[in-house]
């Protein structure tokens, strides 16, 4: 792994709600404007994970035919947003259609509420509490409307992350991502290949709580196919590693979801220099101030 140099945060101001992070033609990057615009997001993670992939609904999902839960409340929620796209909203104003998001929790955040998200899987705080000298942030619930999984909506909602990144002065990120299937042993190459290939080093090692704990190293590394197991992999877990990202240890099955999912842990030092050039040391890259 090539470690990127230090970032000296030159971008001083937190996010603001709704403000712009970064456009490419028709699709703008930027925080929720209002709880209308989160109850839409909720919309697509309800079509993504409930109608689209194998979540199962309780009642109230089912009548609001939206995925929430009390953690929204006080999230931070990044929207891709396609102005090429109007949709009326209620009152019969067009709108530009949410095509993409990301829930964002920082430390201080969830310290003031129910902690993180991600401690109802793995021991996350044993994390936090080994490194006080540095601020933490949750990233959770990504989802793109299918006909926008392609490479631009995907690099807008990183650019959106890198500015909040930047902007809120964050040194480390952590959230689970998800691999379609509550049967371990029907993906054992990629939960083996995470294990072999990208388990975090001792001091960000964080491990799923006791009783969910699945055992991820299923079969020795010479037996792992490794370009099968990484072809396999979702396309948001390739891209965490190809970020720098470190693996939890265990994996957790999450049956609501119909999901086994793996923590991933992206301490910003050791993020690949190459994708911070990329998108610019201080999220230039796509900042709305650029032509498209």
């Amino acid at each position: 792994m090539v470690n990127a140099p230090h970032v000296a945060h030159p971008l001083q101001t937190p996010v603001k709600t709704g403000e712009t992070l970064g456009r490419i033609g028709s699709l703008e990057v930027r925080m929720a404007r209002n709880f209308y615009e989160v109850k839409k997001a909720q919309r697509l993670r309800y079509q993504v994970f409930y109608q689209e992939m194998s979540a199962i609904a309780d009642a109230h999902t089912l009548a609001t035919r939206r995925d929430a839960d009390p953690f929204d409340d006080y999230c931070d929620h990044l929207l891709v947003v396609d102005h090429a796209s109007m949709k009326r909203n209620k009152l019969g104003r067009l709108k530009p259609e949410i095509v993409g998001t990301y829930r964002i929790l920082r430390q201080e955040i969830a310290d003031r509420h129910s902690g993180f998200y991600t401690a109802g899987e793995y021991d996350v705080q044993s994390l936090v509490d080994a490194n006080s000298g540095k601020r933490f942030m949750e990233l959770g619930r990504s989802c793109v409307l299918k006909p926008y999984r392609n490479k631009k909506t995907v690099e807008l909602l990183w650019h959106g992350i890198w500015a909040y990144v930047l902007r809120h002065k964050i040194d480390v990120m952590l959230g689970c991502a998800s691999i379609e299937s509550t049967n371990p042993d029907a993906i054992a190459g990629q939960l083996a290949f995470l294990h072999h290939n990208a388990r975090a080093p001792e001091e960000w090692r964080v491990r799923a709580v006791e009783d969910r704990y699945v055992e991820m190293n299923r079969m020795p590394a010479e037996e792992i196919n490794a370009k099968e197991a990484l072809r396999a992999l979702p396309p948001l877990v390739k891209g965490y590693l190809r970020l720098g990202a470190f693996i939890g240890d265990g994996a957790v099955i999450d049956h609501q979801f119909g999901t086994t999912d793996v923590l991933i842990i992206m301490p910003v030092s050791e993020l690949n220099t190459r994708y911070v050039n990329y998108y610019g040391a201080d999220a230039s890259r796509y900042s709305s101030e650029q032509p498209a």
